[in-house]
C-alpha cells in the first residue's frame, strides 16, 4: 500500500481508477439536476463541485490528515444512498435545502465515526463475508446496464453495444492473464482505451458534451446558500447512518483486497474522513460524499494496492472540476465500453466474498445466515418495486441490496444462538503469541 511506482505507471493507475469512478460521481449531480429541473448553468456547477470536493477527499482519505483519513487506496464520490432524501428535502426546499441538510447530517458520521470500533465487533468474519458478496452482487447488474448501453436507453441490448462490451471484456482479460508488469496492471485503461478508440473509428462517440463544456471553471463554495430544514435534516441524517453500514461494508471488501486487518480504529478515520468530507463538499456546493465501492474491484483485479496511486486518482478528479472540458472528455467513453471492463471489476469483487464464504464454517446456523442475509439483498437489487408500496422511511433504510443483506445478517447473527463474534483490537493483536511470532520471524 506505500509503494511508489514510477511517475508514468502511477499515471496510467490512477487513471484506470478515475475511469472506474467519474461515471458514479457525475451521475448524482445530473439526476438531481433533471428530477428537480434545475438550470444547465446550476446543474454544470453542481457536476464541477462534486469533482472538485470528490478529488479533495479521496487525497485526505488516503494520505491522511491527522486522525481523518484511513490511509487505504479509496476513491471518494458522491454517492446514491443520499439522492433519495436529497429529491425530497429539494422538491420542498431546493438546492440550499439539500445542502444544509446535507451539511448538518453529516455530523451523524462525525459521531458515529467514534463507536467504529463497537460497531467493528457486529461483523465477524460471516457477516463480512455475506456483505463483501453483496457488494459484487449489487454492482454486477450496473455493469450489466452499461454493457447493453445504459439503463433506459433507446439501443439497449443492441447487438453493437453488446460486441463491444464483450471486445473489452476479453480484452481486459487477455491483458491481465498473459501482460506482464505495466502491461497487466493497466490491464483496464489499457483495455478501455483500446475500446474508446474502435468507437471512435466507427464515428460512435459523441464529443457535443467537449465542445460545449468550458475550459476553466472556479469552485463557488456556499454559491446556493444554505437552509436547514428540520424534517429535511432527519431524512438526510438516516440516510447517513445508512451510509456508515454501507461504507463499513466496503472498508471489509477493502480490507480484503489489500490484506489489511480492518481494525475498528482505522475504520474510525476512514468513517470520519466521509464525515468530514461530506460536510466541505457540502460548503462547496456538492452532494454528499462515501467511499466507493467499484474501485475494490479495479484493486482486485489488478493486484494494485497503492495508495499512493489513487492520491493521484483525487488530484486528476480535483483538475477534472476546476477543468470541466477534461471531465467532459472522460464523459463521451460509450457505456458499453464502461460495460466490458466494470463487469470484470465487480465480478472480482463478487469472486473475493464467495472465497471468503468458502472460509465460513459450515453449520445449520451459518447456513440459515448467509441464505437469508443474500436472499433478502438479492430482493431488493433484483425488484426494487418491492418497497414502492411501503413508508418512505422503510425505503430509505432498505432500499440498498448492500444495506439490507449486512442488516439482516448482522440481525441474524445477534438473535440465533451460537453468536459469532468479533474479537477487539487488543485480543486481535494477541492473537499470534510472541514466541511463535519470534520462529516466524527467525524462519524469514
Amino acid at each position: 500500500m506505500d509503494d511508489r511506482p514510477p511517475l508514468v505507471t502511477t499515471v496510467l493507475l490512477a487513471a484506470q481508477h478515475m475511469l472506474a469512478a467519474l461515471g458514479g460521481i457525475i451521475a448524482v449531480p445530473l439526476v438531481l439536476g433533471a428530477v428537480l429541473k434545475l438550470p444547465a448553468d446550476q446543474i454544470v456547477a453542481l457536476v464541477n463541485a462534486a469533482l472538485l470536493g470528490s478529488g479533495v477527499v479521496t487525497i485526505i482519505q488516503c494520505k491522511g490528515v491527522g486522525p481523518v483519513g484511513i490511509r487505504l487506496p479509496c476513491v471518494m464520490g458522491t454517492s446514491f444512498g443520499f439522492v433519495g432524501a436529497a429529491i425530497t428535502i429539494g422538491f420542498e426546499h431546493g438546492v440550499p435545502g439539500i445542502l444544509g441538510c446535507s451539511l448538518a447530517g453529516s455530523v451523524i458520521m462525525i459521531v458515529g465515526s467514534f463507536f467504529m470500533p463497537q460497531i467493528r465487533k457486529l461483523f465477524p468474519h460471516t457477516v463480512t463475508a455475506v456483505v463483501v458478496t453483496m457488494i459484487g452482487l449489487s454492482l454486477i447488474p450496473v455493469a450489466i446496464d452499461w454493457a447493453a448501453g445504459g439503463k433506459g436507453s433507446p439501443a439497449y441490448g443492441a447487438p453493437v453495444n453488446l460486441g463491444i462490451a464483450l471486445f473489452v471484456l476479453v480484452l481486459v482479460i487477455g491483458l491481465v492473464q498473459f501482460g506482464r508488469g505495466i502491461i497487466s496492471a493497466a490491464a483496464v485503461v489499457i483495455g478501455m482505451s483500446i475500446g474508446y478508440a474502435g468507437c471512435m473509428a466507427f464515428g460512435l462517440v459523441d464529443f457535443s458534451s467537449v465542445r460545449q463544456a468550458a475550459v476553466f471553471a472556479l469552485p463557488q463554495p456556499l454559491h446556493y446558500g444554505m437552509t436547514f430544514p428540520i424534517s429535511g435534516i432527519f431524512a438526510m441524517s438516516l440516510a447517513y447512518v445508512v451510509t456508515i453500514v454501507e461504507t463499513t461494508g466496503t472498508f471489509m471488501a477493502l480490507g480484503t483486497a489489500t490484506n489489511t486487518k480492518m481494525r475498528g480504529k482505522l475504520l474510525c478515520r476512514g468513517v470520519l474522513c466521509d464525515g468530514v468530507g461530506s460536510a466541505f463538499t457540502s460548503i462547496l456546493g456538492s452532494p454528499a460524499v462515501s467511499t466507493f465501492a467499484q474501485n475494490v474491484g479495479v484493486i482486485s483485479l489488478t493486484g494494485v494496492a497503492s495508495r499512493h496511486v489513487v492520491a493521484l486518482t483525487g488530484v486528476f478528479l480535483a483538475l477534472a472540476g476546476l477543468f470541466p472540458v477534461l471531465g467532459a472528455l472522460v464523459v463521451t467513453i460509450p457505456q458499453p465500453v464502461l460495460g466490458g471492463a466494470g463487469l470484470m471489476m465487480f465480478a472480482m469483487i463478487l469472486a473475493a466474498g464467495v472465497q471468503m464464504l468458502a472460509k465460513v464454517e459450515h453449520n445449520k446456523r451459518n447456513g440459515l445466515i448467509i441464505a437469508v442475509s443474500l436472499g433478502c439483498g438479492l430482493a431488493v437489487t433484483g425488484r426494487p418495486e418491492l418497497l414502492s408500496k411501503l413508508p418512505a422511511i422503510v425505503n430509505e433504510i432498505f432500499g440498498s441490496g448492500i444495506t439490507t443483506g449486512a442488516i439482516v445478517a448482522v440481525v441474524l447473527n445477534l438473535v440465533l444462538p451460537g453468536r459469532e463474534t468479533e474479537a477487539s483490537d487488543d485480543e486481535a493483536e494477541e492473537e499470534v503469541p510472541q514466541p511463535m511470532l519470534v520462529k516466524h520471524l527467525g524462519a524469514a
